[in-house]
């Protein structure tokens, strides 16, 4: 088994998410009292989050390179990047290392495709969802991506950043985001993307009218399925 690389702290709560979805697949997969081979660097969030709303993505992609790096010295077989919006800057990550960076969007593109889908709703930070990185990534799949309008981003932003990172639930939040899908789906979504770690631990297949693809969940799929090939 290949030792995995998480690089979490963004934010903790959903990096809890990794560590322990990872060792519950290893698990179901070899039974007994077997769980995963795991090597975790977990930052500081308020680092990087003072680096997201100060537009600092260069600095941002070389602090997370270094620690990317130091992963690789301590002898992981792979790094998975724990976090959506950072993938803006997971060219630079796999720049400074040499075994393979598992890109959150070609792993969440694959099970779109193999669902048959081409038109999805994303959700996940004003980053994620504004910025090009994620939607030209699904693109060159051959997945077009369907926003919510600037009112609904705001909402979807504000729940992440002012609840879910901070492990905060509300009903009152979980009902705001599946109005949200409702209204990708009017606008033609044939699924939803959770396109944020944080955002599974609000809603999901049930409060959706369509299929939802959770990108933490397939993330660490796609890396367990990494280590044993």
């Amino acid at each position: 088994m290949k030792r995995i690389g998480l690089l979490g702290g963004m934010s903790w709560e959903s990096t809890v998410e990794y560590y322990r979805l990872a060792n519950e697949l290893v698990r179901t997969r070899l039974g007994g009292v077997h769980s995963a081979s795991i090597l975790l660097d977990s930052m500081n969030f308020a680092i990087m989050e003072k680096l997201q709303s100060t537009g600092k993505w260069q600095e941002a992609g070389t602090m997370l390179a270094g620690k990317a790096s130091a992963l690789e010295a301590a002898g992981a077989d792979m790094i998975v990047l724990c976090t959506n919006t950072m993938h803006v800057v997971a060219d630079s990550i796999e720049r400074a290392v040499r075994i393979p960076v598992l890109h959150i969007v070609d792993a969440t593109a694959a099970r779109i495709t193999q669902a048959g889908l081409t038109r999805v709703g994303l959700l996940g930070t004003t980053f994620t969802m504004e910025r090009t990185f994620y939607r030209d990534r699904l693109a060159a799949a051959g997945v077009d991506v369907i926003v919510p309008e600037p009112a609904d981003r705001a909402i979807v932003h504000g729940i992440i950043y002012d609840e879910l990172v901070r492990g905060v639930i509300s009903d009152d939040s979980r009902a705001a985001y599946a109005a949200i899908m409702n209204r990708l789906v009017d606008a033609g979504a044939e699924g939803i993307i959770l396109g944020c770690t944080e955002i599974e631990m609000l809603v999901g297949p049930a409060d959706s009218t369509v299929p939802v693809f959770p990108t933490t969940r397939i993330h660490v799929e796609t890396a367990v399925d990494h280590a044993f090939h």
